[in-house]
């Protein structure tokens, strides 16, 4: 289930980086993976962010990064030795570890402005770092999370409304949660045929456009313990589950289900499907963060634009200690480049 691995010619389109919450690792692993930008052969890029920041960063974590700012995506110095910088208009001043409200405008302008420069072609694709939700919530943030404020942008930018779908895609794995960030009491109120059709339309468009599968094959897991065990564990799963499967298949599209979730994920199990459809966040999300911690790649899928992020949180502990794993932040880097140039 890999994705070949990118290759760039010297006039490829750049990824757009955000660094996310600026007390977290976004700004470390960025400046990491920079230092060693030749070994890792990465491909073009530039951030979005605070360039004080950044050369703050830098020296904590002692990396001999250059920083190379820039005013206007014009001016960026992509072919040389220093990190480029289109500076955000409002300053990023938080120290490691230590979220503060106060920084919102710069994460929130950072986004907009990637998101922008990825719609106007000035960039090949989005790879985001983890926000601190919190601490944008304090400040008025009025999205549950990275995936539903991209969809807004993206209806701001081309008049019609979108639908996000959040990926987590790692080598052996690709799950995608039908619903996302709402408690879990509300799950079974919010589940419905049409909300399960139009998420397993939108993963096999995406997987065989961008992925080039040519023909995906979804796996549908079951609401219930056993998918319902024929209704005598909760009818959700013969009177919404099966019939969107249902309905998925008469549409041409390879979809089985509803299947019980606790046989869903073993090795044998994962060589019949290209991506399974979970029906709630952690049922989806937990076998892949298990099998592939530092590997998997967040994929929002349904938007005009190709958006990665890496598959963890901010780790406010491990900011500025130099210590956080780059594997995820470069998996995702390097599938956003793929994904977008495709």
């Amino acid at each position: 289930m890999t994705t070949a691995a990118p290759t760039h010619s010297a006039g490829a389109r750049p990824v757009a980086v955000t660094v996310g919450e600026p007390a977290g690792i976004g700004p470390d692993l960025l400046l990491a993976i920079w230092a060693r930008r030749t070994a890792l052969s990465l491909p073009p890029l530039f951030a979005i962010a605070d360039p004080d920041l950044l050369a703050r960063r830098a020296a904590v974590l002692g990396l001999g990064v250059e920083i190379a700012p820039a005013s206007t995506p014009e001016t960026l110095a992509l072919d040389g030795p220093a990190l480029p910088v289109l500076a955000t208009r409002h300053p990023m001043h938080a120290e490691p570890g230590t979220p503060r409200a106060a920084d919102a405008p710069a994460i929130v302008e950072a986004i907009e402005r990637a998101v922008a420069l990825v719609m106007a072609g000035d960039a090949a694709a989005l790879m985001t770092g983890p926000i601190q939700k919190a601490s944008l919530y304090e400040a008025g943030f009025s999205y549950p999370g990275h995936t539903e404020f991209l969809g807004a942008l993206s209806e701001h930018h081309t008049g019609v409304p979108a639908t996000p779908v959040m990926m987590i895609a790692a080598p052996m794995l690709r799950t995608v949660p039908v619903t996302i960030h709402i408690p879990f009491a509300e799950v079974p109120k919010r589940l419905t045929r049409e909300r399960i059709v139009t998420v397993g339309r939108i993963v096999a468009r995406d997987l065989s456009e961008r992925f080039g599968l040519a023909a995906p094959r979804l796996a549908v897991a079951g609401l219930n313990p056993h998918a319902g065990e024929d209704g005598h564990l909760g009818r959700e799963d013969e009177e919404i589950v099966r019939p969107a499967v249902e309905a998925l298949r008469a549409e041409g599209i390879a979809a089985t289900g509803p299947l019980p979730a606790d046989t869903l994920f073993h090795a044998a199990a994962r060589t019949r499907y290209d991506a399974v459809l979970g029906m709630y966040h952690d049922q989806a999300l937990i076998p892949v963060k298990t099998l592939a911690f530092d590997e998997g790649v967040n994929v929002t899928l349904g938007l005009p634009f190709v958006r990665t992020s890496p598959d963890h949180g901010t780790a406010l502990d491990l900011a500025g200690t130099g210590t956080a794993n780059p594997a995820s932040v470069l998996a995702a880097l390097r599938l956003a480049a793929h994904l977008g140039h495709r």
